[in-house]
Formats: C-alpha cells, structure tokens, sequence
C-alpha cells in the first residue's frame, strides 16, 4: 500500500511512481500488476489513496531490484518500498493456506496471479490491471459486479467470511461507501456467521465501524449493520431502543426510529464523538424507563446514566480515551441545552466556550428534528454567538493571581473564587480593563 507523506502527492503522481516499479519489475522478466482497491476505483472514476503491486517475483528477487526496501510481511511475501513519493507494497502472488484463527492463513505458497486473485475477498477487489498496457486482468467477474453494483464474495462466501470474520464488515463499507447492494449468497452468508465476529479483536471491529460511521452514507451502513444482525453482535444497545416505546414529544417515534433518522440528518462530514453521541444519547433509556401513576413513560438521570453507559461501551469497543471523553460529556450535557436560555451571559459563554460544544450544539440541532421539537433553543444560541462577535468567547483574565498577591492578598482557594468573580463581570460586559477590574476589586474586597 502506497503511504504518501504529510501532505501527500496526488494520485496521479503515486500512479506514475508505481508504474515505474511496476515497468521494472516487468523489464526483469516478471509478472507486475496493480491489485485490488486502485483498479476498482479508477474504473468506478474515483481516484485511489493508494497503488498496491502484485508480482511473480519472489521477495529476495524483488529486495535484489530495490535496495531501498523493507520486507513488512515476510509471511506473505510482502516488501515495502521506499520511494520519494511514498511507501509501496509489493506482494508476490499467493494462494492462502488454512486460517485458524478467523484473521490470517497459518501458511501461504507463493503461486500464479490467477490462483492469487481467486484467494482474495470480493469480486470487485480482485481484479489486476497491468500498468503499462493498462489491459486488466479479471480471473473472477469483477467488472461485471462492478458494472451491476454489486458486492460479491468471491468462490464460496461461508469460506471466505469464516477465513477472516471481519471481511463481514468490509462487505458492508463497501456497500455502503460505493452505493453498491451485498449479492443474495453473500448477504446470507453474513447473516449466517455473524456471531463469529467475537473472535476478532476489539481494535479491528472498532476500526471497520468507525469507518462506516463517518462515511457521508453512513445511513446505508446503520441499515446494512442492522438487517444483517452486525450490530446486534457490536452494539446490542443500541439495538435494545426498539422496545423503548414512544414518549413526550416524540410520540409516534420510537426511540431508536428517532436515533437512525438523527442519523440521516447529520451533515456529510461529521466527527467521530459526534456521531457516536447520536448513536448513544438514549442508550440508557431503554433500561431505566418507568411508569408513573397515570402510565406515562418517563427516564430519570437519563443522561447521566447514558453517560455512564456510553463509557463503558466505548471503552469495550477500545475507542481512545479522547474520543470517549468527548462522547461522555456531549450525552452527559444534552438536558443544558434547556437551561441555556435562563442562564447569566457569564455562564452562558463558560457553557459555548467548552471545545465539545459545537458538536454539542449540532446533537441538540439533530434530535430536535428527529423529534419534531423547536429549534428555539438552537436558535437563541446561534444568535447569542453572533452577538459575542469574532473573538475568543472567553478572553483573557483581566486580573492574574499574581496581581492580587503584590497587592497583599494571600494564595488560597479564596483567590480563585475572587478571580472567577471578577472573570463573571468581564464576562457580562461590566469590566473592560485591568484598571477597571483592580478598582472593582479594591472598591469590595480587603486583603486576606
């Protein structure tokens, strides 16, 4: 895989890089071909990230032509090569011997390119194209796929989903990435393994999730994870939102019909605590939900167990704490968001100048939607972030520690409290200077 640095050369410069490896290999007397995702995208009119090489040169041979190469997969006879216009994988053609482990062949046989395209996952992925001539090869039917929009396990799909569990996964970010339907055979057979999708490590889940969580379709790849029962297996909480009858002002909308539709609302680029937030601002209700004396279905601290929950589920799912963090407070803080307009402008800013809040505020923008609730709140703070115009919410302290400390006062919790008082009136647009605010100090407070 080609691995442009920093700011990355465009497609067309890595293409004419690998071709050049490529040509070399050729003029040597070998087989040399793109592989898999580049040829797939350069035919659907999209430009690949990277050029993969795949070869009848054996990894010694392919080492003896670039001196400036690395083996990354001396297993699979893979060599790294290192170019001025980034990394390059060249893999020797292979057929896979038996996987044990749901994840990886216990051993491979180096072998022709037809046996190597007939080892690899989906049709779509397992076409060559020589770079030169530009003529591809297709051993498996995947221009035909391509054309009919279609994911399909190549041979027999039970085998290759029980060779790697995760390719269940990749079927489904494919789908939903490309737009594509999963082929009939192929779909079954992932309904049929998914329960083996516990063998594979958190990391690698979590990875293939989040990719399709952060696809601009992303909606296709919720739909596709629920009909196939993926997500019973990754998240069965969020799952669990179907028994949670409707209530308040969403009434006639479940609340996991309201979490998708959130789903659907959200902009194409989105950050990866938001749209986990969406996923899980309601995940706790499902299992503190209660009934009061005339029926009626309410949640108390339903946010705040959501936060809790939404912790321990991330932290299964092995997000970094970061992102957890972020998610946590954006699901504790949602019930603010019908505060805000009774709070002193003081608090309101401390409120808006958190960094979690914007993503805070779209959450809030979404559910309303979703719920057929107004968008008065969001409104009043658009509007209220207009009128603290373009610079910092929060500026800079008028007043340091240090400057109460010259002037007599004593270090101590007492002298936050005195600064946070005079930050308050700054705030509310009371004080402008560091006179000011040493005057209104002086004019109430003695030493202490």
């Amino acid at each position: 895989m080609s691995a442009p640095s920093h700011q990355g050369p465009d497609s067309t410069t890595l293409r004419q890089a690998a071709t050049r490896l490529a040509r070399r290999l050729q003029e040597s007397g070998f087989e040399a071909y793109f592989a898999g995702g580049c040829i797939r995208d350069t035919l659907l009119g999209r430009e690949p990230k990277d050029f993969d090489i795949a070869t009848s040169a054996q990894p010694r041979e392919v080492r003896s032509l670039f001196p400036n190469s690395g083996m990354v997969g001396a297993h699979f006879g893979v060599v790294l090569v290192h170019e001025p216009e980034g990394d390059f994988e060249i893999a020797t053609f292979r057929t896979d011997g038996v996987y044990l482990d749901g994840r990886r062949p216990k051993d491979v046989r180096f072998s022709s390119a037809s046996e190597d395209a007939w080892r690899r996952d989906f049709t779509i992925n397992g076409l060559f194209q020589d770079p030169v001539s530009g003529e591809v090869i297709d051993f498996v039917g995947g221009r035909a796929d391509l054309s009919a929009h279609l994911i399909r396990a190549i041979g027999q799909p039970g085998e290759r989903f029980r060779e790697d569990h995760l390719r269940m996964l990749r079927a489904l970010r494919f789908a939903s990435d490309l737009g594509f339907e999963i082929e009939p055979l192929t779909l079954a057979a992932i309904k049929q393994e998914v329960a083996s999708i516990h063998h594979i490590s958190a990391e690698r889940v979590r990875d293939e999730f989040e990719r399709i969580l952060l696809n601009p379709r992303r909606l296709r790849g919720f739909d596709l994870l629920v009909g196939t029962g993926l997500l019973s297996e990754i998240l069965p909480e969020v799952i669990d939102l179907c028994w949670c009858e409707p209530h308040g002002a969403a009434a006639g909308v479940d609340v996991f019909a309201r979490c998708r539709r959130m789903l659907e609302l959200l902009p194409a680029e989105v950050s990866l605590p938001l749209v986990l937030a969406v996923l899980l601002k309601d995940v706790a209700k499902p299992v503190i939900a209660m009934r009061g004396p005339s029926g009626e279905l309410f949640f108390p601290n339903a946010a705040r167990e959501g936060a809790r929950m939404t912790g321990e589920i991330l932290r299964r799912l092995k997000f970094p704490n970061d992102v957890i963090a972020a998610t946590v407070e954006a699901v504790a803080m949602q019930p603010a968001f019908h505060e805000v307009r009774g709070m002193r402008i003081a608090e309101l800013k401390r409120f808006m100048a958190r960094p979690t809040f914007p993503d805070e505020l779209e959450l809030h923008r979404v559910d309303c939607l979703a719920s057929g609730s107004s968008l008065v709140t969001h409104e009043f703070l658009l509007n209220s972030l207009r009128s603290f115009g373009a610079g910092p919410i929060i500026p800079p302290r008028l007043l340091t520690g240090k400057d109460l400390l010259d002037r007599g006062w004593t270090s101590g919790p007492h002298l936050k409290v005195l600064l946070d008082a005079v930050q308050d009136e700054q705030l509310e647009g009371r004080l402008a200077t560091p006179g000011e605010a040493l005057e209104w100090v002086l004019g109430r407070f003695t030493p202490q």
